[in-house]
């Protein structure tokens, strides 16, 4: 009875004081600082859409919608011809400029350049199939099994890493468990000790 209470009780205090429901994420974004590549980029002519956010991600959300479906729609047809330009007001919260580089990174936009306030998307023509060139056939040197072989023994390896970590983290769980074994044990041992048994 006394596990059933503590053992919870003390795991959520545990998750608790480390943080462990807290859920933490990234977006890998990169900024040229070349000037001049950014006037490469920006030279590219298109006719721009242009999508202007000054306020709160919750009233934006409908324009933040269209912007997701116009980006996808022109990466779907490959448009060379028009662009897409987000503008981004001085009242703008900061969750929506976070949501726009999440749509971004959602929909797998290959060019995109934040210049002041604003966000330039284009896309680049696709270089033709040159007919002329000869196929070149690749050939692997060495064995593949033997390849097959290391993968799987470095992600073992990697798995049985992870594993040690994460016992090392968390070895007050186990040793508090273990605790209360034997505290369980001390008192059912001498909750016997002290029963008086009625024999017939």
């Amino acid at each position: 009875m006394i596990s059933l209470v503590l053992i919870p009780l003390i795991c959520m205090v545990y998750f608790c004081t480390t943080d462990a429901f807290v859920e933490k994420g990234c977006i890998d974004v990169s900024f040229p600082s070349d000037s001049l590549m950014i006037k490469q980029f920006l030279s590219v002519e298109r006719k721009y859409k242009v999508y202007s956010f000054n306020s709160s991600e919750i009233s934006e959300s409908a324009d933040l919608s269209n912007l997701q479906l116009g980006l996808r729609k022109m990466k779907r047809e490959n448009d060379t011809i028009n662009g897409i330009k987000i503008h981004l007001g001085n009242n703008m919260d900061y969750e929506v400029y976070v949501r726009i580089l999440d749509i971004l990174s959602i929909e797998q936009m290959p060019n995109y350049l934040q210049y002041n306030d604003d966000f330039f998307v284009l896309m680049m023509p696709k270089p033709r199939t040159d007919k002329s060139l000869k196929k070149v056939k690749f050939f692997v040197c060495g064995s593949t099994d033997v390849t097959a072989y290391n993968w799987l023994k470095e992600k073992q390896e990697a798995e049985r890493k992870y594993v040690l970590s994460l016992y090392r983290k968390n070895w007050i769980l186990f040793l508090s468990y273990f605790g209360l074994v034997l505290l369980n044990i001390f008192v059912l041992v001498k909750f016997n000790k002290n029963k008086k048994y009625n024999q017939k």
